[in-house]
């Protein structure tokens, strides 16, 4: 084994060098770019831990990491993830064996809107009433959540997919194959809506700004337009209590925290363990980057100069962070393909056997409805227009997410669904997963 997959820290001892934080984030955003610029600038090493550099495994009893680090600071965007409980799981991967700030846990009770709702619920946090079931009957049937309603998914972002819904209005148990509930709809009466984003980074208030609704909508999300103002200063301890009280039953280290006052009470609506920055800096000019990263880092044992904190809040830099993973290397020769290949399928069912062929002139890959049946292929991810010499408009065609081996290699790529039956092949090779091989059109496997 290498000298840098042996490595592993298990005596909590920082070294000389200082803190090693590793940003687990397998995306571009601007909030994982300004936590490890923050990182550098107070003195540490950051490290990003993305789907190209990171590997982790058990031997002898220890979890290993590669590359390894002191505490790891949890950026994954489960509320967008198609998967979003193995990004989970790659998050609990390290929680077992070094500090994780949004433990996975933790970042589960939040992602589940309704589960965050009924948790702050129990522990006595005002939250408005809301109502979930499973059943197109049970949940138009006597639900106990009076007037308007919002009909939300219970997991997704930027306000995605909300509908105000009146009383009588039928709903469905869910929407886009995500389970949804019923949360009771605040008017906002003549005024023009807005909510108040409390952000907090260990127990403590960063900033705070209000966020209006664009003109005709309700929904006060910056991703949809939304305007915002500064209300840090203005922030009632109130509302400022109940912000951090929310963060700390679901035991995030750091929130966002969306607020709504009715009637003179506050009320959460929303707490997301992965908001963004660039809304709160608009309005406030105050990045919460350096103090996410100053709690790492302290986490971890480590030291940072509070004065050098003060100075890094009032920028919010997220320029590409020079510890971002150099793209791998291009092999030195391409692997050869037939026109005709063996190749193995799977829809996260079955694998399956087939012959393809290789069309350097498709761009997507393709594959017959019954071997996409047989393999357990779904559900539907969308659908793609193929033109084709018959029809001018084109035939439209359902995608799957479907893995394909070619060779020794596994892809994974979005195909097209179609009837090949009365085709030899029942799968064909596109662009999207040719790409990178070196098509010989003389070699025909079935013909070997």
């Amino acid at each position: 084994m290498s000298e840098a997959f042996s490595a592993d820290r298990t005596d909590g001892q920082v070294p000389p060098t200082g803190v090693r934080v590793g940003v687990l984030s397998f995306h571009n955003s601007k909030e994982t770019k300004a936590i490890l610029n923050a990182v550098r600038a107070l003195g540490h090493e950051p490290v990003w831990l993305r789907e190209e550099n990171t590997r982790t495994w058990t031997a002898d009893g220890r979890v290993h990491f590669d590359p390894d680090v002191d505490v790891v600071a949890n950026r994954l965007l489960t509320t967008k993830a198609s998967h979003p409980l193995d990004d989970l799981g790659v998050a609990a991967s390290y929680d077992a064996a070094r500090p994780v700030l949004n433990a996975p846990d933790a970042v589960l009770r939040a992602v589940h809107k309704y589960g965050a709702a009924a948790t702050l619920a129990a522990a006595g946090l005002p939250v408005p009433d809301a109502y979930m079931a499973f059943a197109h009957r049970t949940i138009n049937e006597d639900a106990p959540v009076d007037g308007r309603t919002v009909h939300k998914p219970a997991i997704g972002t930027n306000g995605g997919r909300m509908t105000v819904v009146e009383a009588d209005e039928a709903v469905a148990p869910t929407v886009a194959r995500r389970r949804a509930f019923l949360q009771q709809f605040f008017d906002a009466g003549e005024g023009r809506p807005f909510d108040v984003r409390v952000y907090v980074v260990d127990d403590r208030v960063v900033g705070a700004m209000k966020r209006y609704a664009p003109a005709g909508e309700w929904r006060t999300n910056v991703a949809l337009g939304g305007e915002v103002k500064d209300f840090t200063d203005d922030l009632p301890a109130e509302a400022s209590d109940l912000a951090r009280d929310a963060t700390a039953v679901l035991g995030l280290d750091y929130a966002g925290v969306d607020l709504l006052q009715r009637d003179g009470e506050w009320y959460v609506l929303e707490v997301n363990a992965t908001a963004g920055f660039k809304g709160l800096f608009e309005a406030t000019g105050v990045s919460p980057a350096p103090a996410i990263a100053r709690l790492a880092i302290e986490r971890a044992e480590g030291r940072v100069d509070d004065d050098r904190v003060a100075e890094l809040v009032t920028t919010l830099d997220d320029s590409v962070p020079e510890c971002r993973p150099a793209p791998a290397a291009a092999p030195t020769a391409p692997e050869t393909v037939g026109y005709t290949e063996s190749v193995v399928v799977s829809g996260g069912g079955a694998l399956e056997h087939a012959v393809a062929k290789a069309d350097t002139g498709a761009r997507r890959t393709s594959i017959d409805v019954d071997l996409a049946a047989a393999v357990g292929a779904g559900p539907l991810v969308g659908t793609t227009r193929v033109r084709s010499g018959t029809t001018q408009s084109g035939t439209k065609r359902p995608l799957v997410d479907l893995s394909v081996k070619v060779g020794g290699r596994w892809h994974t790529t979005t195909a097209s669904v179609e009837d090949r039956s009365h085709m030899r092949y029942p799968v064909l090779l596109g662009r999207d997963v040719l790409r990178g091989y070196h098509v010989d059109v003389q070699r025909r496997v079935d013909e070997e």
